[in-house]
């Protein structure tokens, strides 16, 4: 798999949060056109942070307005400032992280500004990964250091009538409905 880097358009949060505004969702589609990824990673629309879900909103968007044969074949929204382990197992997209560690922390640290302002994004986000290869299977014995999940958005880009609420209520009614027949199997 060939990784292109991540890009930074550099709006400010509030042009991204705005819907109204055209120019972050046009200049993603230049961008796609011109890389023609196969798979895309993107912030979850269950994230924490406005601007994040913002992001993943209009990356979608931009995707969605691509000619079918030019739209990636997977399109993941990764874990960020919500961890995604509340979303149930089949529903989870794993990536075993495990490898490379070390570059791992050396991109993490090119956001330094951030991490040197006294947020340990860097120390956090591999402590993440490391725990949800621990927690992910409670009886089995760990076969990965370090993992990441997502959520699978690929449908939202295939099938533009889907409603971004409803996707997301989705993975969370599935979840709440986990937690039900677990509570009840107890009582």
């Amino acid at each position: 798999m060939i990784m292109l880097p991540a890009v930074m358009l550099d709006f400010p949060s509030k042009v991204v949060k705005d819907s109204g505004r055209k120019s972050p969702v046009e200049d993603m589609v230049t961008l796609l056109k011109a890389a023609r990824p196969q798979v895309v990673f993107t912030h979850n629309l269950a994230d924490k942070h406005e601007t994040h879900v913002a992001v993943a909103v209009r990356v979608i968007t931009a995707l969605q307005t691509l000619p079918v044969d030019e739209r990636p074949q997977n399109v993941y929204g990764c874990e960020v400032w919500r961890d995604l382990d509340w979303m149930v197992d089949e529903d989870k997209i794993t990536f075993n992280l495990s490898k490379q560690e070390n570059m791992q922390a050396a991109l993490l640290g090119v956001y330094d500004s951030q991490i040197s302002g006294g947020k340990r994004y860097d120390l956090a986000t591999l402590a993440r990964r490391r725990a949800n290869a621990t927690y992910f299977a409670s009886h089995d014995v760990d076969d990965a250091t370090g993992l990441l999940y997502a959520m699978d958005l690929t449908p939202l880009v295939t099938n533009p009538d889907l409603d971004f609420q409803e996707y997301i209520q989705s993975y969370i009614d599935r979840f709440a409905g986990e937690v039900k027949k677990t509570i009840k199997r107890m009582l």
